[in-house]
């Protein structure tokens, strides 16, 4: 039981709490036994009122609109980006620290972009927006994998291409896959639905992700660029992608092209990228190996394999990536950053 009396344990809330992010959250909370002394589930009013279970007690869904933040030390905004800009300054106006799981914040100056395992010193100090950023689901296993490589050789420059799935669009996007695929299984030349994903994306594949911006990249590919580059630290960094959404439940995929300012050696790459927390390398023994979305094994570790050298270029090499983007690519992200918070005394 998490549940505790302790007066620094954290009261948190969680806004969008009924969404795909907000339930893993509450997973997430329970097998972690993240300690708290007070929880609200916060959500839209069309939720609002539902009864929902946390560490084996109800809790009622309160509606966003006119919420009381002023009893909350730490709050998690998974709600959207359009939500986050709207109400997560009325969270730190009375008082929250927020977590936010949207690009509203990212590139905020004030406002660190933090993955725990790459720059958890941004957690030292409250920061002066009152706002920590949680970075894209494909950023986030990426940079876990590319701190070591840059540290060890330079990274010239990352030429990645994703493979996304329907639950980066919440449960919405999954029951549309689920039901596209029925439809199209019934008749072939019918598309199915196509609210969440144009065109449908049962046994379909989408190269566009996000809007699409003036210089023909969309908003997804630039918030890798930009968020790489914070993260690591490295403002010059070349990062360019091609970020599409597959007919997959859930599991986010990437190919990514390393070319680095010195040669690399293989062997050393996987022991590197073997060392790291929270990190798999499937070609460890068997050179080739990979893992999947349905078979990558452990939701809490970044998935890696086919780790090859260029014959052509010993300065490049290849990754293959896959981690659950739900909660590597979010929920975890977002309680690992709460939790080192609290090591630290923020909290």
């Amino acid at each position: 039981m998490t549940l505790v009396s302790d007066p620094s344990a954290p009261r948190i809330t969680l806004v969008g709490a009924t969404g795909a992010v907000g339930n893993t959250l509450i997973r997430l909370i329970e097998e972690r036994g993240f300690r708290y002394r007070g929880i609200s589930l916060v959500a839209s009013a069309r939720s609002a009122g539902r009864e929902m279970t946390v560490d084996g007690r109800s809790h009622r869904v309160h509606d966003l609109d006119g919420f009381d933040f002023s009893d909350t030390d730490v709050a998690f905004f998974s709600a959207g980006g359009s939500v986050s800009e709207k109400w997560v300054p009325t969270a730190v106006a009375q008082g929250a620290l927020v977590i936010d799981n949207t690009s509203a914040f990212r590139m905020d100056p004030d406002t660190p972009l933090v993955v725990p395992q790459v720059n958890a010193h941004e957690l030292d100090r409250r920061p002066a927006s009152g706002v920590i950023a949680n970075p894209n689901c494909s950023t986030i296993p990426l940079v876990r994998l590319l701190q070591t490589i840059e540290e060890r050789w330079g990274i010239r420059q990352a030429v990645v291409s994703t493979y996304q799935a329907a639950s980066g669009r919440g449960h919405s996007g999954v029951a549309e896959l689920y039901e596209a695929s029925r439809i199209s299984l019934e008749d072939h030349e019918a598309m199915g639905p196509d609210e969440e994903f144009t065109p449908s994306l049962a046994f379909n594949v989408v190269p566009s992700i996000d809007r699409l911006l003036d210089n023909g990249f969309t908003f997804e590919e630039q918030k890798m660029l930009q968020e790489s580059r914070k993260i690591l630290g490295l403002p010059h960094l070349d990062v360019t992608t091609t970020c599409v959404r597959v007919p997959v439940v859930n599991g986010h995929s990437e190919a990514a092209w390393i070319e680095c300012h010195n040669p690399v050696d293989r062997e050393e790459i996987v022991r590197r990228l073997a060392a790291l927390s929270e990190v798999t390398v499937h070609d460890e023994v068997t050179v080739g190996a990979f893992p999947t979305p349905r078979t990558a094994g452990h939701p809490d570790h970044v998935h890696v394999g086919r780790i090859r050298v260029s014959p052509q270029n010993p300065r490049g090499f290849w990754l293959w990536i896959v981690a659950d983007n739900v909660r590597i690519g979010a929920a975890l992200n977002a309680i690992q950053i709460a939790e080192a918070l609290t090591e630290r005394g923020v909290l």
